[in-house]
């Protein structure tokens, strides 16, 4: 075995000891990349590394768009707006069975629209929509369930800060990342909603029937929520009529999410500060794991390792697509045990050359754009699949009572729509890129 074989090969052993001892992730790939790059190069060149890198990184104004869409999601949060969305939703399907768990669904997804993050779409639903769930008679595991799977939505769902990132790492356009994701993304709503007909169909007693709103009730539930559907049209609508770009409709979205919840009183000065103390905090987690990423990903580099990776890989002689299900599975794999932000982070440099290079029938733009909506997918069955599936551990620390396994269960009628639902994004290219083909030019 080579000497960079076995670099690489011990700097992700530190790497996962450190992320096993609890260390933060950024944290972890910043230590693991900072001593395998001075062990290599000496530290004269990591210091020279070091000054430069960190300002090149943060500078970039495409990550600016990233705090925006946290702060507009972390307003409507706070604003009661998403549980605009949820009671707006069960007026809509409520006095059927199983029509809480859709109306979840339903809410989740709008939501998505103005969020872009599935653990705050997560912890906002789990609030507002896990109590209803239960005060009807819901089976817990089973409402838990259907809250976690619900919450990624919030990345599934352009904006999606997961496909920004993406859009940063293979240096790919935003706007047209956001485009390929929508029919996926209401694909995904359409399957976990019918996923909660069939469980309501064949587990009647899991979903009892909630009480029907009343006609008045119903009428202001509606007109509450339109405000809320109105801001997601223009900030989604805005960057694929390419009025916008997705900075400038970030920034629309949390000035009007803001102008809202100020118009309602829903939003008291506390709950404002603790929007921005939250996205400050979220911001920072995310900008340490791009750096502590950006320097890991040099000292594999250096170490060749990818390199030698990729063609081990090419002289396996498989067919392209045999080569993609091969990175899928890896994918699944290490979502099931690593944080995914992380896991994106440290294996675009590897497998993104590797699946350009394959020939797949699209042009290059094509096959970027597709693979990182299959990214996404796995991603979204990562949040929810066991050991880890963060979703869950979101529902389970509101849920103290429900036992994690019987969570786990409640997920699994939606996972196997999220299998089926990869598959065919995998067998046809053209559900990612038909609206990038038809508004794209």
């Amino acid at each position: 075995m080579s000497e960079e074989i076995l670099q690489a090969g011990a700097g992700f052993g530190v790497l996962l000891l450190l992320i096993a001892l609890r260390a933060p992730v950024g944290l972890a790939m910043l230590l693991t990349g900072a001593l395998g790059y001075q062990h290599i190069l000496g530290w004269g060149a990591l210091g020279n590394y070091l000054k430069a890198t960190p300002y090149h990184l943060f500078s970039s104004y495409t990550l600016s768009v990233i705090p925006l869409f946290i702060l507009m999601g972390a307003i409507a949060e706070r604003g009661g707006l998403a549980r605009d969305l949820f009671i707006a939703a069960q007026a809509l399907v409520g006095g059927r069975r199983g029509g809480l768990a859709i109306g979840v669904i339903g809410a989740c997804a709008a939501f998505g629209a103005v969020c872009g993050s599935s653990v705050a779409t997560t912890a906002t639903f789990g609030r507002a929509a896990l109590p209803e769930l239960r005060r009807y008679g819901y089976d817990p595991g089973l409402a838990c369930g259907t809250i976690a799977v619900g919450g990624t939505m919030g990345i599934l769902i352009p904006p999606s800060v997961i496909l920004v990132i993406y859009a940063i790492s293979t240096e790919q356009n935003i706007a047209k990342l956001f485009m390929a994701a929508l029919l996926p993304g209401l694909m995904a709503t359409l399957f976990y909603i019918l996923a909660a007909a069939l469980v309501a169909r064949f587990r009647p007693a899991a979903m009892p029937v909630a009480p029907r709103l009343a006609p008045g009730e119903r009428r202001a539930a509606m007109l509450r929520v339109l405000p809320v559907l109105s801001i997601a049209v223009v900030v989604v609508g805005g960057i694929y009529g390419g009025i916008f770009t997705p900075t400038e409709s970030a920034a629309i979205g949390v000035v009007a999410t803001l102008a809202v919840a100020l118009l309602r009183r829903s939003l008291a000065p506390a709950e404002f500060l603790g929007a921005l103390r939250g996205t400050a905090e979220t911001t920072a987690m995310i900008f340490a794991i791009l750096l502590g990423a950006e320097v890991f990903n040099a000292f594999l580099a250096l170490t060749q390792a990818p390199d030698l990776l990729a063609e081990w890989i090419v002289a396996l002689a498989l067919p392209p697509h045999g080569v993609l299900a091969l990175l899928l599975l890896a994918y699944i794999v290490l979502g099931a045990v690593m944080d995914e932000m992380a896991m994106i982070l440290l294996t675009l440099p590897v497998f993104f050359p590797i699946v350009t290079a394959l020939d797949f029938g699209l042009t290059a733009e094509e096959t970027a754009l597709w693979f990182g909506i299959l990214v996404l997918a796995v991603v979204g069955i990562g949040l929810t699949a066991p050991p880890i599936g963060l979703n869950v551990f979101v529902v389970s620390s509101l849920a103290r009572d429900v036992p994690i396994l019987r969570i786990y269960r409640g997920v699994l009628p939606f996972l196997a729509t999220d299998l089926l639902r990869l598959l065919l994004c995998v067998a046809f290219p053209g559900v990612s890129l038909a609206l990038v083909r038809w508004l794209g030019g």
